[in-house]
Parts: C-alpha cells; structure tokens; sequence
C-alpha cells in the first residue's frame, strides 16, 4: 500500500536543481527512504527524466559495499555522467559513505547534477546536520503521518481512525500493521532497540537509566510546564535518584536534538518577550509517547493537545506557548497580577493565531473559561477554539472561531476560515 506524502514531495520538487543538498531528515522509520527512493524519483520519471539519469545508491546494500568508500563513490557517479542534461543522485543512508561530507560538496562543483540525501544514524539524526555541507545544504525534514495522511488509507471512519490514530500514531510501519498487538509490539521495540540507541550513541551517554526515567517522566506530563530544575527534584522526591540539573538539560537537548521531542517556549504577548523557563515539551508522534508508558495514561485531552502541536509544526508554523499577564481586581477590590495561559501562539510570516484546545465545551459557563485568556489579549489576531465533537466551524459571540479537531486536521486552511 502507497502512502503519499504530498507536502513533502512538493517541499522537494520546489528546492530542484538550487545548487545545495537537499538533506531529508527525520526520525527513524518516518518514511524518508520511501519518499526520495518512490514518491520523488516517480515524480522525476513521470516528468520526462530518463532513467539513467537518475543515479541511486544505497549504501546500506551489501551488493554496493565497494561504494562505501570515497574515491569509489565519487568515481561510480561521474562515470555514470554522459552528457550536459540534468543528473539527479539519490543516496540513502549516506553516513556510510567514507568522508561523505567532503563528496557530496564534491558533487557540488559538477555544474548538472542535483543531490538529494537520507541518513538515520545519530550524527545524520541531529539538527546540526546542515552545518556539514559549509553553508549549502537545504533541509526537508519529514514527520510521522499527520492525521490527514493517516486517514488516506485508513479504512473507516474519520471517529473511529481518530481512536486509532491517538492510540498508536503515525509511523508509516505501523499504520500498515493489521493488530492492536502487532502495533504495540513494534513500537516499544523501535523506542528501546532504535530511538534510545540513537540517542547513547551519538551522545556517549552513561547514565542510561536516568536517561530512560526523564522519557518517562516526559510521557507521563506532556503538554505540562517543566524545566530542568523542577525535573532534577521530581527525580529527588519520586525516584530517590540525585541527578543535576545541569544533566537534566543536556538530556533533554539530546532528546529535542534527535527529533524524538520537541519544545515550545512561552511568549509574553502583551510584553512581546519571550519566558526562558519553564517550556513545554511535546513527542513527535504520539505513538512513540504511548508506547514508552506501555500504553497506560491515554488521556485524551494531552494526546489532543500534542496532536495539535505536531499538526502546527508540520504545516511549517513558528509555535510557541502564550502568557496573557494583566492586572485585575480581587473580591476584596485589591490588584493583583494574573496569568492567563494560551495553550499556542502560532506565527507564519505576517499571519499569527492564538488557539486553545479544548477537549469539550457542553455548556456557556465551559465556553467563558476557555475564551477567557483569548479575550486578554487586546490585538486584532484571530483567536481559535479548537474541540473534540462540534460538528461544523462557528464563531462565538465574543468573535472567536469555534472548530472540531476533524474540521482542523483534515483541512489545511482551516485556520483560515
């Protein structure tokens, strides 16, 4: 079964033959390989590229172990060079290619060749990859199926592929899995065997288990306010273990640098500055944060708030968590300063929304408490409530956009409405 992947294969077909490396990156078993080696070369196919201009290695193949070296790699792609018209070279797991960042900028100097690249160890999962290639490296990076994607070939129901899709996620391996069994096997043997190992191994970590509990800690409270501190206590007070917190924040950037989670800082809106600590921290497929809690802490409103960040940050917004500080009145009469909390404050370009997630709303008194910090801020921004069962998009009678979750995540401008 063929799982399209058409806003990433547009991200690719957009950086054509720009002169840089198109670096696709993402965790393991999101679908990198599927989407450059079937989807993109497809698409060269179907747009008149010959064959034998599009030159693929896979140096994970024993057959092409010869090519693992760098003088044979770089001589194997110029002898496939005959003529003036366009190349494209495709290399999969490029980090076993011997000095690969000195060929691919070798490639670089051949004026009708265009390079794109996937890799899944440590080294190619991290952020800092780009800084390889000296300034001419562009990135693509692929996340687990959003709920659209997922829901191209689910067979039934959007409620119903929604239990399905909060439950296991949206790695492409385990969409295709048949059993509720089959899927829980796969993905706490992926997070132990491969995401973790990743992780040690790149970083040399030696504190394991510390590195597995703060994971757990993390899944138990995603969504929550938290930083380094306050997790070095929880570590004191629950698990009777002292680790520093200064451990804690380098764990941490070892998760985010990998991809496996991401962090969302909070901005002052009325200050316009932003808040260092504490963050929120969000898994990138929820699957993957299920699974490390052995599919126990299900709750709804969580996974509903971390599916909303994933969907954000896959639609290529800036997303941050929003602080609505003001002075009010007590009962008393007294000032006081009040923080209000918007679950994300989300930013492209000239365009910016404040939207809250809201689990359910069943009467007026819900809706007040969930408006209540959109109603703080005093700009024109479209403010947005996202829930769980309305039925169609409608505005409230204070302005703001009221939508279901389908109505989101199945249309890419619902924000927009």
């Amino acid at each position: 079964m063929v799982i399209n992947r058409d806003f990433y294969l547009k991200k690719l077909i957009e950086r054509k033959a720009n002169g840089m490396v198109k670096v696709v990156t993402g965790i393991r078993r999101c679908g990198k390989s599927f989407l450059l080696f079937n989807l993109f070369k497809n698409y060269l196919l179907q747009n008149g590229i010959p064959a034998d201009h599009i030159i693929e290695i896979q140096f994970d193949d024993f057959g092409v172990k010869e090519l693992r070296k760098a003088e044979a790699a770089y001589s194997f792609v110029k002898n496939q060079i005959k003529d003036k018209e366009p190349y494209y070279i495709l290399l999969d797991e490029v980090q076993l290619l011997e000095s690969f960042e000195d060929v691919l900028n070798g490639f670089l100097h051949i004026s009708n060749v265009d390079i794109y690249v996937t890799g899944s160890n440590a080294k190619f999962l991290s952020k800092d990859i780009i800084t390889e290639f000296r300034g001419r490296g562009d990135e693509v990076h692929i996340n687990p199926l959003s709920f659209s994607e997922f829901m191209s070939v689910y067979k039934g129901a959007a409620f119903d592929g929604w239990k399905e899709f909060i439950s296991y996620g949206g790695l492409p391996a385990v969409v295709l899995l048949n059993s509720d069994a089959e899927k829980s096997a796969y993905l706490k043997n992926i997070f132990q065997e491969t995401y973790i190992a990743d992780i040690v191994e790149r970083n040399n970590v030696r504190g394991t288990a510390e590195l597995e509990e703060l994971l757990n800690i993390l899944s138990s409270s995603i969504g929550s306010l938290t930083n380094p501190k306050k997790l070095a206590d929880t570590f004191r007070s629950k698990k009777n273990v002292k680790i520093s917190q200064e451990t804690v924040k380098n764990y941490l950037e070892y998760l985010c640098d990998s991809f496996l989670i991401s962090s969302s800082y909070r901005y002052d809106i009325k200050g316009k500055k932003y808040i260092d600590t504490p963050l929120k921290y969000y898994f990138s497929d929820i699957g993957l944060r299920n699974a490390r809690l052995n599919f126990r802490q299900l709750e709804e409103t969580h996974t509903m708030e971390n599916i909303i960040y994933n969907e954000l940050v896959k639609r290529d917004y800036n997303v941050d968590v929003g602080v609505v500080q003001i002075s009010e009145k007590n009962e008393s009469g007294t000032c006081s300063r009040v923080q209000y909390e918007v679950d994300f404050v989300v930013n492209q370009g000239y365009k910016r929304y404040y939207i809250q997630s809201a689990f359910s709303i069943p009467d007026r008194e819900k809706m007040l408490q969930e408006s209540r910090p959109l109603l703080k801020i005093d700009d024109s921004f479209k403010k947005i409530i996202i829930e769980r069962d309305i039925s169609r998009p409608y505005y409230s009678e204070e302005g703001i956009l009221v939508m279901g979750i389908m109505d989101f995540l199945l249309d890419e401008k619902s924000l927009d409405l």
